[in-house]
Order: C-alpha cells, then sequence, then structure tokens
C-alpha cells in the first residue's frame, strides 16, 4: 500500500464512513488501556492474597504500570513520527495484549510486576499516536471537535467503568479475569486497526534519532514518576527520622513508640549496638 501522507502533511486520504469507523478502533484502544488503569485496583486484594504479596510490595502492581506509561510517553510519541504512527500503535496494542496474557497467568509477585511494566510500555505506545491519527484523520475544525470531545469522553467512561467491571470480573470470576479480558478486545482493535487505519510513512531512524537525548528524557521521566509513585515509602522513612531525632543512634529506645510509626516493624524491633547506646536510650526514654 502506498503510503498516505509525508510527515507534516495536512490531512489522511480517508473516505468519510472509514474515518469515522477509524474513530471508533481508536476511541475502542483507547478505553481499554485506562479501564486497565482503574480495573486492577478493585482486584488488588485478591492478588495479594492469591500471590503473596507484602504490603508494601503489592504498591508496585500499580507503579510499575505508572513508571513504564508516564516514563515512555515521550519516547512513544517520538517513534511515531520516526517510525510511522500506524506501525507504532499496531506495535503498542501488540505489547499491550502480550503483557496482559503475561499478567493473567503471572505465579509470583516478579512475574506480574515485570508484566505490568510491560503493559505500561504497550499502553505508552498506542497512547502517544492516537490524538495525532486523530487531528489527521479530521483536519476540519468541526469534525475535529467532535471528533476530540469523543475521544475525551471515552477516556472519562473507562476510568469511571473500570471500577464497576473490576468488581464484576473479581466477584463472579477471578483476579486473573482483570487481565484475561483485555485479550479479545486487543486482538479485535489490533485487527481492526490494521485493515482500517491508512498507512503512513515516518521520517525514518536516520532521519531524526536522537539516542542520548531520548535515554536522558526516558530515564529523568521515569525517575521523576518514579519519585511520585514511591511517595509514600519516602514520606514514612521522613516522618520516622524526625520523630527519632532526640533518640540515639537515629533509632526509638525499648517501650517508646510515636503515633505516626507505631505501624513501623523497625519501631518494636529496636536494641542498643553498644554500652553507650544503652545508657544513653535509658536517659532518652526517662525523659
Amino acid at each position: 500500500m502506498p503510503s498516505s501522507y509525508r510527515p507534516g502533511g495536512p490531512r489522511l486520504p480517508v473516505p468519510p464512513a472509514g474515518r469515522w469507523l477509524a474513530l471508533v478502533i481508536l476511541c475502542a484502544a483507547s478505553l481499554m488501556v485506562i479501564l486497565d488503569g482503574t480495573i486492577v485496583t478493585i482486584a488488588l486484594p485478591a492478588i495479594q492474597a492469591d500471590l503473596g504479596f507484602t504490603a508494601d510490595g503489592l504498591s508496585w502492581v500499580l507503579n510499575s504500570y505508572l513508571i513504564a506509561f508516564g516514563g515512555l510517553l515521550l519516547l512513544s510519541g517520538r517513534l511515531g513520527d520516526l517510525l510511522g504512527r500506524k506501525r507504532t500503535f499496531l506495535a503498542g496494542i501488540a505489547v499491550f495484549v502480550l503483557a496482559s496474557l503475561a499478567c493473567g497467568l503471572a505465579t509470583g509477585p516478579a512475574m506480574l510486576i515485570g508484566a505490568r511494566f510491560a503493559q505500561g510500555a504497550g499502553a505508552a505506545l498506542a497512547s502517544a499516536v492516537t490524538l495525532g491519527m486523530i487531528v489527521r484523520l479530521f483536519p476540519a475544525p468541526g469534525e475535529q471537535a467532535r471528533a476530540i470531545g469523543a475521544f475525551a469522553f471515552t477516556g472519562a467512561a473507562g476510568a469511571s467503568a473500570g471500577l464497576i467491571s473490576g468488581g464484576l470480573l473479581v466477584q463472579y470470576a477471578s483476579w486473573h479475569w482483570v487481565f484475561f479480558v483485555n485479550l479479545p478486545v486487543g486482538l479485535a482493535a489490533w485487527l481492526a486497526a490494521w485493515r482500517v487505519l491508512p498507512a503512513d510513512r515516518g521520517l525514518g531512524l536516520r532521519a531524526g534519532a536522537d539516542v542520548p537525548g531520548a535515554l536522558l528524557a526516558t530515564s529523568g521521566i521515569m525517575s521523576g514518576v518514579f519519585a511520585i509513585a514511591s511517595r509514600a515509602n519516602w514520606w514514612r522513612a521522613w516522618s520516622r527520622r524526625r520523630c527519632w531525632r532526640g533518640s540515639p543512634c537515629g533509632r526509638p529506645p525499648p517501650g517508646r513508640r510515636c503515633s505516626r510509626c507505631a505501624p513501623s516493624p523497625r519501631a518494636t524491633s529496636w536494641a542498643p549496638t553498644s554500652r553507650s547506646c544503652s545508657s544513653s536510650g535509658r536517659r532518652w526514654a526517662s525523659r
């Protein structure tokens, strides 16, 4: 199939009926990605009980997805410019579906967290080029506004529907189906996109690839997302050190707890490491 447009071209030459069908496909793929971001939260207690996650480790079922999605979004958009938006979109849906299968078949915490990271990478590839394809499909301002409105409504509806559908799947099936439900939807979206979406040609890797810049930008964004996703851990650590500032060696003395640090196992396992620590700990505890 010949190239439908060059980078920077005004529009994708698609018949009117084909354009709206392409919009339905793009919205369905976006719905699947957004739905997965919220549907998993309902299944977390069942996942913890089945796979043996710790309380802190369970948060990484969500954090790994967010780190990959947020960190690779910029790089995925650039890959869409270089390799073509359709290719990038199809690659993202394929990665997302395969990662969903791996999530549903996970037998341990490490496997599930790794598969969730791959899911986030696939979601970033698909999501980064979706809006650009919609803008090219509908160059007229009126049609473009309606198409973007439908796309935005799909995202809002997906975030809300994920909570309901997640509860139904966990109650009447199992937590595995929270991920398996992506398989038929993703496969249908991939086949329809392959047939309906117009082909396009990117700039090419040699024309605009900036490997050092891509690595620096991606690592910087992923570090920022990691810091935001892990805010609960470092905030709890900072609060402990603030509470124990007056204690010897920065540790709580025996029998003393802070209301903010009470759930911490460290507060119940303190032991002096030397005679000086022991005597100073007794003086601190008697205050």
